[in-house]
């Protein structure tokens, strides 16, 4: 399977996302570079955002009538308070566009912002009965919460599961809590499973990947909205690229290398 070329001078129509419009005006490569990199808001959270801002504005509105004429303190602090709530809301959807710099081949990314939780081997009972290396990533609520394709290949299956919605770095999230596995086989012929697992907070996973599809680093795979964890089940024998409780970036730090 070949690589998709990246156009070097022109913008791209990036669908997902808020505020992105085609542009057919050639640019140089580092300008392009850096457009990519400006951060943008996902469109997951276009209902969430406008539906919270109506209600804030609404209800300091309200405060400001009925106290202008008085003590507008309490106004104030509410204010405060709706601001810093909204603000945490917006660094939550925020979504940045970013290219992988190194080779894809054999190359397996992170597929979430977040914190390295496990690294071990585990019994994968869903898809492939055997033992695999588990890679978890937990994403807190500070962090980005758009998922990407942590390595390159076609898409061979697509499961959404119900569950539970226990605490996401608990081992047992993995195989009770509401979750949607994606299987990818590499150009090599080798199977990756990733698994997105809604957490305490998160309840609702969405799932771009398609089966029968190709998938690319640098595409988004989903998102999860609200504290989560994101498992990448490798083959024994990976050479695993990171260490427990190291801080990841989506589709920029290299968590393992596949052996060819």
């Amino acid at each position: 399977m070949l690589r998709s070329p990246k156009p070097p001078c022109k913008t791209q129509v990036f669908t997902p996302f808020i505020g992105l419009h085609k542009a057919e005006v050639t640019t140089s490569p580092m300008a392009f570079h850096r457009r990519l990199k400006q951060i943008r808001l996902h469109s997951e959270g276009n209902n969430i955002l406008v539906q919270s801002a109506l209600v804030l504005i609404l209800l300091n509105g309200v405060l400001f009538y009925f106290l202008k004429d008085s003590n507008l303190i309490p106004f104030y602090g509410v204010f405060a308070v709706s601001a810093i709530l909204y603000g945490i809301a917006l660094n939550f959807f925020r979504c940045p566009i970013r290219q992988f710099g190194g080779d894809p081949e054999g190359t397996v990314v992170a597929a979430a912002d977040g914190r390295i939780v496990v690294i071990e081997e585990v019994e994968e009972n869903e898809y492939f009965h055997d033992r695999r290396l588990m890679v978890s990533i937990f994403m807190s609520i500070t962090n980005v919460h758009a998922n990407w394709f942590p390595v390159e290949g076609i898409v061979k299956k697509v499961v959404h599961h119900k569950g539970n919605f226990h605490k996401a770095w608990l081992p047992k999230a993995s195989t009770e809590n509401e979750r949607s596995t994606v299987v990818i086989e590499t150009p090599d012929g080798i199977d990756i499973l990733v698994r997105q697992i809604a957490g305490a907070v998160a309840r609702r996973i969405v799932t771009y990947a398609r089966e029968d599809e190709d998938c690319y680093i640098d595409e988004h795979m989903g998102f999860i909205k609200f504290g989560s964890r994101v498992d990448v089940y490798l083959p024994i024998g990976t050479e695993v690229l990171v260490k427990m409780g190291q801080k990841t970036v989506g589709n920029q730090t290299v968590i393992a290398k596949l052996k060819r």
